[in-house]
């Protein structure tokens, strides 16, 4: 176990240096990493944690990271993984929140290492998903699916609702299609037993009840309940929750100082979520940066921890696997919607900017470079543009 939790510590320490772009692009780093480089998990049960991660409130790369951590080394496991994956982003955002940093510019070589990075991550959602196009829908009824899912994005507003909707559609269309080959299916998913999940989903329900109550007791018990609310209630990860916070926050933050952690918040690796840090640090010192930190996260890994183990007792089921199948093809569609918007539209401004993503891919993918390699080429090639 020790051996383990020394290469999950390692392994998402990394992707917290280098994941950047977004939830979506982070699945794409964790496909990379722990994948295809370390194999820890194929790519079914990895579609599996993708699409419960999609199902629940929260941010979605993160608990997404915090199953993934359980499946290497169970609790202190998932708890490691995330550790590693959240730090360095929260430890950036507090200290420039604490130095009380300016709004990061658009132009110059700081705009075009921001800008370097969006490509980048437009390289690495699309080598994702070719992949898990190859081993999710490898053939025509789990293509169809994936084809479908896509076509229903671009129709539907865009939404977390529609993706859920998307994800369980793709679910029962597999079932009735019976698409996977009999007893063959994706590793089965680790978890916590049923009972310690069912505890999970009751804490999460106390607090999500009871810190309104509590209020008006404090400072820190209004943070802790805004914190709290914005991570249990919000679907769509980051880019969701960032508005939603600044809302929260007004009359408590300057308005200049949201809109400085916002910018922040979009430059760094790791997840999003870490916004938090900034807005506690600036509302409270460094005790409204831990709480905020702490309370963002704690609903989505109680969701995520109180539905593991249902799933993972699914998994081991062969009509849940045809469905599980659909799911995880319904699932390529919905990346594959995502590689356009936000990830293509957000990073990619023109002729040049298309052709280094090009070169990013074909590293990727024919090349098999590693991401972190990928990563520094992108920020190098989008501050080489400001030149140009």
């Amino acid at each position: 176990m020790q051996g383990n939790l020394i290469d999950i510590a390692a392994a998402f320490t990394k992707l917290g240096l280098t994941s950047f772009g977004g939830p979506i692009a982070h699945l794409g780093y964790f496909r990379d990493e722990l994948v295809l480089r370390r194999k820890w998990i194929d790519d079914a049960g990895f579609a599996g944690i993708v699409a419960v991660a999609q199902f629940l409130p929260g941010p979605a790369s993160s608990q997404a990271g915090f199953a993934l951590g359980w499946q290497r080394g169970g609790l202190a496991g998932a708890l490691v993984a995330m550790t590693c994956f959240t730090l360095p982003s929260a430890v950036a955002m507090v200290l420039l929140a604490a130095m009380a940093g300016t709004v990061p510019p658009e132009t110059g070589f700081v705009g075009g290492l921001v800008a370097g990075l969006k490509i980048t991550a437009v390289a690495v959602v699309a080598h994702a998903v070719l992949g898990m196009a190859r081993s999710l829908a490898p053939d025509g009824p789990r293509a169809g699916i994936a084809l479908s899912a896509l076509l229903a994005l671009s129709l539907l507003p865009l939404s977390a609702v529609a993706q859920v909707a998307v994800i369980a559609a793709g679910g029962l269309a597999g079932l009735v299609l019976r698409v996977g080959q009999p007893g063959a299916g994706g590793q089965a998913l680790r978890g916590p037993s049923r009972a310690a999940g069912v505890a999970c989903l009751a804490v999460f329900a106390v607090l999500l009840a009871g810190l309104p109550l509590l209020a008006d007791a404090g400072p820190g018990w209004r943070l802790a309940d805004l914190f709290y609310r914005a991570g249990a209630l919000v679907f769509g990860g980051g880019h969701v929750v960032l508005p939603l916070l600044a809302a929260g926050t007004k009359g408590i933050v300057p308005e200049a100082s949201v809109l400085a952690g916002y910018g922040a918040a979009q430059a760094m690796p790791g997840p999003l979520f870490t916004f938090a840090g900034w807005l506690g640090q600036v509302a409270a010192g460094l005790p409204g940066a831990l709480i905020g930190l702490a309370m963002i996260f704690l609903p989505g890994f109680l969701l995520m921890a109180g539905g593991l183990p249902f799933w993972a007792t699914l998994s081991r089921k062969q009509w849940a696997r045809h469905g599980m199948a659909g799911a995880n093809a319904a699932v390529v569609g919905i990346l594959a919607q995502a590689l356009y918007d936000p990830v293509f539209t957000g990073g990619i401004r023109g002729n040049a900017d298309f052709a280094v993503a090009g070169v990013l891919f074909v590293m990727l993918a024919a090349w098999q470079r590693p991401a972190w390699q990928v990563v520094l080429a992108g920020a190098a090639a989008g501050m080489a543009l400001v030149l140009v």
